[in-house]
């Protein structure tokens, strides 16, 4: 039973039910004061409190999504998983692979995810990615559209989006909360978006702190995860292109800041970058647990977009930011997107556009009703 299922949410509150009841019936006949009513009453209580402890956590984790399955709250990072076939896309043993297929994920609790072969709607996978660079393992989602398994596209190399999720919150809110699968599916359908795999991801491997897609000195390597893990593996596994050109990034809160500051920082691994609702700088707050540079004025700025561009090179990139005009860090937006304009007009390889909702806040509501234009604009500009 799945640590996300709805299934286990449901057995433990009708075990908590039950014992709820059998204590009210049975509760006088352990009135006495033996040992034996006394373990009973205990024994009891203990049932009833540990269900619904139980229950609480279990809701709280599925509405952030800090654990995805047993494995990966037992033994973060680190998971391994039964093989589901010899060999993987390329032939090769599936032992070998980067990439290799699991049941994590919950993908079966999605159900408004188009139904038809893969090669009439595309196939999606939950699969198991490991670094080799970081050690990390963590559980993600991969679309491969209908072109993918068309024979006349054998030798075709498709572009690649990588779409990260807020913190807290796993992969599965990419399709649940907020139809960014759903969408672009829907927009590759209606030629609005071309053929493009997709790779739906969390912004922390270790679920525990929000390490806001950077290297912490002495802690996790997650930049690392992200522009040199994560595009090797899946280039062990599937068709995709090489060049930066054809690798995209999109995100929303945490994760739209993760998109614009790898793009920023690696141009040459991700072409081109969306970001929705994102910081332009590394925040410090509960999550990331402080500081997450221990005080390295330095390294912080170089993780600053804002001086980032006034005083290096500008990259070689697409960029798009996108917010509200409601939104409580609005003003910063367009001091960024000024800034940054000003830098592409005398430098053709940077360019950056903007995309404002008269109205919203910092939700799930607003992110949907950015994202046909936000996958449109980034489908535009993959090669």
């Amino acid at each position: 039973m799945e640590l996300t299922s709805d299934v286990l949410v449901n057995s433990l509150l009708a075990l908590g039910a039950v014992a709820l009841v059998t204590t009210l019936w049975i509760w006088p006949r352990l009135a006495r004061q033996r040992p034996l009513p006394v373990l009973g009453r205990i024994g009891l209580l203990t049932v009833v409190q540990v269900s619904i402890l139980a229950v609480l956590a279990l809701s709280v984790n599925n509405s952030f999504g800090f654990y995805t399955s047993w494995d990966d709250l037992l033994n973060p990072g680190g998971a391994k998983l039964a093989l589901a076939g010899n060999e993987n896309h390329n032939g090769t043993p599936v032992s070998d692979q980067l990439v290799q297929p699991t049941n994590e994920g919950g993908l079966e609790s999605v159900g408004n995810l188009p139904k038809g072969t893969p090669e009439e709607v595309g196939k999606i996978e939950s699969v198991r990615v490991n670094g080799k660079e970081t050690g990390f393992s963590d559980q993600m989602f991969v679309y491969l559209p209908p072109e993918y398994f068309d024979p006349k596209f054998a030798l075709v190399r498709f572009p690649t989006v990588v779409a990260i999720a807020g913190y807290p919150g796993t992969t599965l809110n990419l399709m649940k909360e907020l139809p960014l699968l759903q969408t672009a599916i829907e927009l590759q359908h209606s030629g609005k978006m071309p053929p493009t795999v997709l790779v739906l991801a969390r912004p922390a491997v270790n679920p525990s702190r929000d390490t806001e897609c950077v290297d912490v000195p002495g802690g996790p390597r997650t930049e690392t995860w992200f522009v040199k893990d994560l595009p090797e593996a899946l280039h062990s596994t599937y068709r995709l292109g090489r060049a930066a050109g054809s690798w995209g990034l999109i995100g929303y809160s945490t994760g739209g800041s993760c998109a614009m500051r790898l793009s920023m920082r690696f141009p040459n691994v991700y072409g081109s970058a969306a970001g929705l609702h994102g910081d332009f700088s590394v925040r410090q707050d509960q999550y990331t647990g402080g500081d997450l540079f221990s005080g390295d004025k330095a390294l912080a700025q170089q993780h600053d977009l804002g001086w980032r561009l006034q005083n290096l090179p500008a990259p070689p990139l697409n960029l798009l930011v996108v917010s509200t005009r409601k939104e409580g860090d609005y003003p910063q937006t367009v001091q960024f997107v000024d800034q940054a304009t000003q830098v592409a007009a005398a430098n053709p390889q940077f360019k950056v556009e903007s995309l404002y909702l008269d109205d919203g806040g910092h939700n799930f509501d607003s992110w949907t009703r950015e994202l046909p234009a936000s996958l449109e604009w980034l489908g535009s500009h993959l090669g």
